[in-house]
């Protein structure tokens, strides 16, 4: 009886969150549909008013000094709340590993106005970040209402973020595998089931804005023939290539800013004040880029201007990123993937004779291939690219492409760019006592010296208790002689302050007694 009564508790458990998933992706929902929406109309408006500069190019006068007044709008935004800085995606994670407090509804606004401000007036800035960190404040503003604990906090900011992606791409399984994959490293079950139910809320939100068609729809996409596959291969060697030299570059754009000598809150104003000639000779290319994505699907482009709008978005699109202004890089490095797919295309089309049809082919995996490069994260990039596009049948292709270009950048030693941002963003920050005490989870992986290991055996950090082992639906109370396995999930009873050095010191212990058992193999 006490079994039965345990396991319908927990199934009780699990309807409760799904409800509240519920909840949360709705709420999440209409904000990130609303955000769209305005940065939608506003740049339809821009590209106008363009059109009209080109006949009237005196009013850029006036315009340069509106364009001004906005960069300096934004500027204050960010020097009241840091924390809308760039896509939010380092923040969101910060705040589930307890480095980062935010405040949810002055990050919710701020970034909200500042994001409609710096996408919408055609930055090359993506909205797909800045709509996670709005989802997540929407979950934590639904947390600190319903007074949930820690825990529970950290799944409903899961859940917010995976309804935030989900909503901007219309890809509610690419909105849960994001958290699992990007933001959690491990599967949690009622994370899962809470994202996925928030991600799908939301989803259906955004529908009843936006319609059914897919974001990035391509229509009548051919199928790569087997005999094309070995293409696939050199294709992502080249993209895990530029990934890697995206990472530096992006990752080096602090030290370029600073020459500029203005205050950090004010680097907008060089983006702002750039854009006008940018926008003035290509008004249709302006924003994160799905119209050009688009345009690659149903036309031929010429190879030189591939190149030049490739060059053209990836110098402007450094350029309006590192000046910290609420946008994201989602949308762009997909956008720039699909130019290297198009440029790759077109080349072996032109020069080895192969049909034209493939172009779109190629642009699309190479979507998935430079997002995987870049963030790390390839079964999102698989699963993103095949919802927005709204086609399942080139899921092998795109595999293959983006196992490749992870292996590349991973052998050129790249990190995954969000990873990378937050450790920039936590640089100097050291671990304090907080008074706040969390559960945090770390999985018993195939790789780990934990598989096997008994808990007593293994040299735990000072700052923890593990209090129980999550093993399937069953949770386990520890004792010195229970072994782990392959799957489980540790709950470890820490202080916020302290999550993120706990993780690090179990992993490097854990690779420090894999090396040691590799010494001592070689000796024998």
């Amino acid at each position: 009886m006490k079994n039965e009564h345990e396991i319908k508790r927990l199934d009780g458990t699990k309807v409760i969150f799904i409800l509240k998933g519920v909840l949360i992706g709705a709420l999440a929902g209409v904000v990130v549909s609303l955000f769209r929406l305005l940065i939608e109309k506003m740049m339809e408006q821009i590209v106008t008013l363009y059109l009209w500069f080109r006949i009237h190019p005196l009013g850029l006068i006036p315009w340069s000094l509106v364009m001004l007044g906005i960069a300096l709008i934004v500027g204050r935004l960010i020097k009241s709340e840091p924390n809308i800085k760039g896509s939010g995606i380092p923040q969101v994670e910060g705040t589930l590993q307890g480095d980062i407090k935010l405040n949810w509804f002055s990050v919710l606004w701020k970034k909200f106005v500042g994001g409609v401000l710096s996408v919408g007036s055609g930055l090359f800035l993506g909205r797909e970040g800045p709509s996670i960190q709005l989802g997540a404040m929407v979950g934590q503003g639904f947390s600190e209402y319903t007074h949930a604990s820690t825990s529970e906090k950290k799944i409903f900011i899961s859940s917010g973020a995976a309804a935030g992606l989900g909503a901007a791409f219309n890809a509610p399984i690419a909105g849960l595998l994001f958290v699992i994959e990007e933001v959690h490293h491990h599967f949690s079950p009622l994370i899962w089931l809470t994202s996925l139910t928030a991600a799908l809320t939301a989803n259906l939100v955004s529908l009843n804005f936006f319609g059914l068609k897919p974001v990035l729809f391509i229509a009548n996409v051919p199928s790569l023939p087997l005999k094309y596959y070995g293409l696939l291969i050199l294709l992502g060697i080249i993209l895990g290539i530029l990934g890697y030299f995206y990472q530096v570059v992006l990752l080096s754009l602090p030290q370029l800013y600073k020459r500029s000598h203005l205050p950090e809150y004010l680097y907008g104003i060089i983006p702002f004040l750039l854009l006008i000639p940018v926008a003035f000779w290509f008004p249709h290319y302006l924003g994160g880029g799905n119209q050009i994505v688009l345009a690659i699907g149903a036309k031929n482009f010429s190879l030189s201007l591939l190149i030049l709008l490739f060059l053209l978005r990836f110098i402007f699109s450094m350029i309006s990123y590192g000046a910290n202004l609420p946008g994201g890089i989602f949308l762009p490095i997909l956008t720039l993937g699909a130019l290297i797919g198009g440029i790759y295309g077109t080349v072996l089309h032109q020069w080895f004779g192969v049909d034209s049809v493939l172009i779109s082919d190629f642009a699309i995996f190479a979507m998935a291939g430079y997002f995987t490069a870049i963030g790390k994260a390839p079964l999102t990039a698989i699963i993103l690219v095949t919802e927005m596009v709204g086609n399942i049948t080139h899921l092998m292709p795109l595999a293959v492409c983006s196992l490749t270009a992870y292996v590349i950048n991973d052998l050129l030693g790249g990190n995954p760019i969000y990873e990378s941002l937050l450790e920039r963003l936590l640089s100097g920050h050291l671990p304090s006592i907080t008074g706040n005490k969390t559960v945090i989870e770390i999985p018993v992986t195939a790789e780990s010296t934990l598989d096997g290991t008994m808990v007593r055996d293994f040299n735990w950090p000072e700052e923890m208790l593990l209090i129980s082992i999550r093993r399937g639906s069953a949770e386990i109370l520890t004792h010195g002689d229970t072994v782990m396995k392959i799957g489980d999930l540790l709950m470890i009873l820490t202080d916020e302050g302290h999550t993120q050095i706990i993780k690090k010191q179990i992993r490097n212990r854990s690779n420090a007694a894999i090396a040691k058992k590799q010494d001592k193999a070689i000796r024998d």
